[in-house]
């Protein structure tokens, strides 16, 4: 008889022979910078996590750091916004401050990764420029290019485009070789799906569109064949890592993604997934320790090579427990 729990007997074993690792060197730990001072204001929509202001940043980032987490992804959300999102491209606006404020006090002991995106920063909420009602992929390309070009000059590490409009790596990519960037990486949201489970972000973020949807640029989630389509796209412009967008619910395309390139995969367990594990746990409806455990070596499971997560700092405790990794 085969029998397979003789390598499942005892803790030591089961070790040994796992088939998934996890280290807190491949996660990533989202961060709401605000515009102002003295700010560490909570978001309802998401337990336990808080917007900053860049004098107070430090609090989150020493806390990460004392987790062992050392990579944070930034974003903006401007006092001020308008139709081309001008504080996104600002040298001196909230996420260029954070990122200045966060070498200066850490250096290289901090890996900075940006969103790249308009709809923060723009008083329609949409990610792109408009063109009466409709959003203009070419017209925003240039836009693009130099939120991420400032954000690069500020002391960014790297770039994470989270548009979704059709040719931005390579125009990105473009402008940071022109610029002398040429070895600054971009990590594309390559497969980002029109997701539900995006609600709470929107409210971190203040970027609910005012009008419409995104479905027009965002992945339609029936779609499994196009986000192959969608990674091998970003890859021929030039993208040196690329995500799938939400996590829990997309883990055959991180799979069909993992396949079908040959780039580091990240994978983003967003705003959504993270509240319904927090709010079910804090209601008593699941073990939330447990249930975090799991989700996210699901998600290494299916190919991710990263982990975008709010939950960073507890999987690093989880790993050092012993309980995942």
């Amino acid at each position: 008889m085969n029998r397979g729990r003789r390598t499942r007997k005892t803790d030591a074993v089961r070790k040994m022979v796992r088939e998934t690792r996890i280290s807190p060197d491949s996660l990533i730990y989202p961060i709401f910078l605000q515009e102002g001072d003295d700010i560490k204001a909570h978001i309802d929509a998401m337990p336990g996590q808080y917007r900053y202001s860049p004098d107070r940043v430090r609090e989150i980032i020493d806390d990460c750091l004392g987790k062992g987490v050392n990579k944070v992804l930034l974003f903006g959300i401007p006092a001020h916004k308008d139709p081309v999102g001008t504080q996104a491209y600002d040298h001196e606006a909230i996420v260029q401050s954070g990122i200045r404020k966060i070498k200066e006090e850490y250096g290289e002991e901090v890996y900075i990764i940006t969103d790249v995106c308009m709809c923060e920063y723009t008083d329609h909420g949409h990610c792109g420029i408009l063109n009466d009602r409709e959003v203009d992929n070419d017209l925003t390309l240039p836009y693009l290019a130099k939120i991420a070009l400032s954000h690069v000059e500020a002391g960014a590490d790297m770039v994470a485009p989270s548009d979704m409009m059709d040719g931005r790596i390579g125009t990105i990519r473009s402008a940071l070789d022109e610029a002398g960037y040429i070895s600054t990486p971009i990590m594309s949201y390559a497969a980002k799906y029109a997701s539900a489970f995006y609600g709470p972000f929107r409210d971190a973020a203040d970027s609910a569109p005012s009008f419409g949807d995104r479905r027009s640029y965002q992945m339609d989630y029936h779609n499994r064949r196009e986000a192959v389509k969608e990674s091998i796209f970003d890859v021929s412009e030039g993208a040196d890592i690329l995500m799938v967008k939400p996590a829990l619910s997309y883990l055959d395309i991180i799979r069909e993604v993992k396949n079908a390139t040959n780039l580091p995969l990240a994978a983003y367990s967003v705003s959504g997934e993270y509240s319904m594990i927090k709010c079910a746990g804090e209601a008593g409806l699941i073990d939330e320790y447990k249930t975090m455990c799991e989700s996210a070596v699901s998600v290494f499971r299916a190919g991710a090579d990263i982990l975008i997560t709010y939950y960073a700092m507890e999987l690093a405790d989880a790993i050092r427990n012993g309980d995942i990794g």
